[in-house]
């Protein structure tokens, strides 16, 4: 199937600019055949508008060395969390990072900027809202005048907003070395249109580096990030690793709250009588699962569709908080449960997308 091919269209698809769209064998019956046909996609001025693009989409990705996706399946699973965290992690080690949310449906980033109309346009594009002097945001929820207001628009108005964002943001001077974009769950439109921007800019040297998938462990986020690893495949995705979050309850017995059979806090008694008679455990971790997990869970799915697996995260609730305070969990909590397992995601991240500088680096030493 030609790269250039609608979503929809049948397996051995010319693509719609070709001079045979619409009469070749592979059209017969396609949806797409009646407009393709009509010859208006290989037109000259409709050939011209898309490689005029294409030169846009690569002239705003030239300094940008890797583009991240971030996809899950399912709605809920911390896509956004993780989205924002490896970008506030990526950035407290001195990367140049972008983060852009093309959600649509999530506020990601909203409350812990505090600054949603910081965002301009000027000659040079869109100014995004910077979290620190490494980290520049770019949301939808920036450009809405009531911070609960809902996003109700059709595709095709949608696909153009994501357009303008790749096209049209500034990211500053020198580029960027990460751009993580945050996705809308499923294998919507807009991850379609995401990836088509980008693989013409690919053309030119850029495009997606990679995607992170995301997941919880029980089986009706599996079945769906199933598909969203199937949809990878199809269109040349490189997945970079599937992280399994919300892996199970960790926190500290301090930080515990206890209960009696009448329902009626006791956590002071409680915390009281362990001081006095095992103080070691107030300092001990309780862990639970939440989700129960499949099968052979996340890990296994990651073997068996031969990709890499990034590791757990686990629900922390410094996690959330760093996100609502507009922080950097790794850093804000630096002996916190989920502290490791996230720097350790990162860590493979980077090992699989080195930047300029890392790669000089590795070859000095």
């Amino acid at each position: 199937m030609s790269s250039a091919a609608p979503s929809n269209a049948n397996d051995g698809c010319v693509g719609p600019t070709s001079q045979e769209a619409g009469k070749a064998a592979a059209c017969a019956g396609c949806p797409n055949q009646g407009a393709c046909s009509t010859g208006s996609f290989s037109s000259p001025a409709a050939v011209a508008a898309k490689e005029k693009e294409k030169a846009n989409l690569h002239n705003a990705l030239s300094e940008v060395s890797h583009v991240v996706l971030v996809l899950s399946g399912k709605g809920g699973v911390g896509k956004s969390t993780v989205s924002t965290q490896v970008a506030q992690s990526l950035s407290s080690r001195g990367y140049s990072v972008g983060l852009l949310d093309v959600t649509f449906v999530d506020r990601v980033s909203q409350e812990w900027q505090g600054a949603r109309r910081e965002v301009h346009q000027s000659q040079s594009g869109w100014t995004p809202v910077y979290a620190n002097p490494n980290l520049a945001v770019m949301s939808i929820s920036f450009l809405l005048e009531e911070g609960d207001a809902a996003v109700v628009w059709r595709g095709p108005r949608k696909n153009g907003l994501i357009k303008q964002f790749l096209t049209e943001t500034d990211w500053g001077v020198g580029g960027l070395d990460y751009l993580i974009i945050d996705t809308p769950p499923g294998t919507s439109d807009e991850h379609i249109s995401i990836v088509q921007y980008l693989n013409d800019a690919r053309s030119s040297g850029q495009g997606a580096s990679g995607a992170i998938v995301v997941t919880t462990p029980e089986e009706v986020s599996l079945a769906d990030v199933r598909k969203e690893l199937n949809f990878c495949k199809k269109t040349s995705v490189p997945v970079l690793g599937v992280i399994e979050n919300m892996s199970g309850l960790q926190t500290r017995v301090s930080d515990m709250r206890f209960m009696n059979d009448e329902s009626n806090d006791c956590t002071s008694d409680v915390l009281s009588l362990l001081k006095e008679k095992c103080p070691e455990v107030l300092n001990m971790m309780a862990i639970t699962d939440v989700f129960p997990s499949a099968g052979t869970g996340p890990e296994g799915m990651a073997n068996k569709f031969g990709v890499p697996y990034l590791g757990k995260l686990p629900l922390d609730p410094n996690l959330l908080k760093s996100c609502e305070d507009g922080v950097s969990f790794v850093d804000q909590y630096p002996s916190s449960p989920g502290t490791a397992p996230l720097n350790n995601i990162v860590d493979k991240l980077i090992l699989a997308l080195p930047v300029e500088d890392d790669e000089e680096d590795a070859m000095q030493t």
